[in-house]
């Protein structure tokens, strides 16, 4: 294991680890943190729970879809500018929505943070690809884990903000707090030298050819990972967006629920809870993936998914099980996000990683498109039966894809570059 000090102010991989960690953190509630505002927003302007959704919707795509760009400026310059530049814009889109009186100000807002969460997304897991290529789901899952988690300690405060001070003042307070912060850390990334990389070793069977981004659009095996990328990440967005408007719909959103000696109303707990397992699940996924292998892990995670989804319909309109499956639900959901950067970069190489990961992680945001038809169809069925069931097949599909197509595609590919 190689943990030298890399070209700069600051190095050692574990350190670099734990700059990119803090930073997923810090972005964490622009997504996460996002179905605590929509109930508000819609109370005060009436527009309507659909057109605010599609905020929701661009701020993924323009999120996802420009990372594969930020992925090639990381690759060329190094991760510090791009995290810089991108802790700017999650602040100023935060700032931008408390004074957004209109959709097109609220769409503008939505674009602009998440231009900036896609670059310190992008730029912090493929800096740990890159360090790590030994310990990749591991280090993969680590960093999305502040991402995932990275809003659970502050659920809480903003709920309390929102409802005492309007949530205007949380989207204005949070978002400066949060870009300064990003932006302060951006000073202290760097890129790992190479003798970090070559002198790393991984029990799991990696491709030993780097494939440039075109290169690797020309394989089929990366448009199967894609496929089921947006197949699985479509359920996990619907919970995260509209988890707030399902609660509020099986009403019991402000019921009180009492677990181990936690008394919190239902939405708040869940969503507390939903933030810390959504963490917790992409490094510990990611380790048994570096352990057994991508696709065994993605197999079982799937499955567990398809289940819980259609649990949290049938059995969550009881308050505790609303939390509890919501729990389930994030926790074999949010591992895509340590299990396909870490299977894409052992698929294609190391030296073009961040760019290539960035073009698979465009699939979140194709799968962000489902999000608003989510509550098209469930107002047009007049409930969520239908919308949970298609999230289900999908995991369903998807864990049926990792061990009959993606593994046999995959051996064969990485196998072939090693002649």
């Amino acid at each position: 294991m190689n943990d030298q000090i890399a070209e700069g102010p600051f190095g050692g991989r574990w350190f670099q680890l734990l700059i990119g960690i803090i930073c997923m953190s810090m972005i964490a509630n622009l997504q996460y943190g996002w179905t605590l505002f929509v109930n508000p927003i819609d109370e005060k302007f009436g527009w309507g729970r659909s057109a605010i959704q599609i905020a929701f919707t661009i701020f993924v795509l323009t999120e996802t879809w420009l990372v594969p760009i930020e992925g090639y400026l990381v690759d060329k310059f190094g991760p510090r500018p791009v995290v810089f530049f991108g802790g700017i814009l999650c602040g100023l889109g935060w700032m931008m929505n408390a004074h957004a009186e209109t959709l097109t100000m609220l769409y503008i807002a939505a674009a602009v943070s998440g231009v900036g969460a896609g670059a310190v997304y992008g730029t912090c897991v493929g800096n740990a690809l890159k360090w790590f290529p030994d310990r990749r789901g591991l280090a993969a899952g680590m960093t999305a884990a502040g991402f995932g988690a990275g809003s659970a300690l502050t659920v809480i405060p903003i709920a309390k903000m929102i409802a005492a001070d309007g949530y205007q003042n949380a989207f204005w307070y949070f978002g400066i707090g949060q870009g300064a912060i990003v932006v302060l850390l951006s000073l202290m990334l760097s890129k790992p030298i190479k003798s970090a990389i070559t002198t790393a070793k991984s029990a799991i069977a990696q491709s030993r050819k780097d494939y440039t981004t075109m290169e690797m659009v020309k394989q089929p095996v990366f448009w199967i990972m894609y496929a089921m990328f947006v197949m699985v990440a479509a359920g996990g967005l619907m919970a995260t967006a509209q988890l707030g408007p399902i609660a509020k719909d099986f009403n019991i959103a402000g019921v009180t629920v009492s677990i181990l000696g936690l008394a919190l109303p239902a939405l708040t707990f869940a969503l507390t809870v939903d933030r810390v397992l959504n963490g917790l699940t992409r490094p510990f996924f990611g380790w048994v993936s570096d352990k057994i292998g991508r696709e065994q892990t993605m197999t079982l995670c799937f499955s567990f998914e398809c289940l819980g989804i259609l649990g949290l319909y049938y059995f969550g309109q009881d308050p505790v099980m609303f939390v509890l499956l919501t729990g389930l639900v994030f926790f074999a959901w949010g591992e895509i996000y340590s299990l396909f950067p870490s299977t894409n970069a052992d698929t294609f190489g190391s030296k073009y990683a961040a760019g290539n990961a960035g073009l698979l992680y465009t699939a979140k945001g194709t799968a962000s498109l489902l999000v608003p038809l989510s509550s098209v169809l469930a107002a047009a069925t007049g409930g969520w039966e239908s919308v949970f069931w298609v999230a289900s097949i999908l995991n369903g599909a998807a864990a049926i894809l990792a061990w009959f197509v993606l593994r046999p595609m995959r051996r064969k590919l990485i196998e072939s570059s090693s002649n």
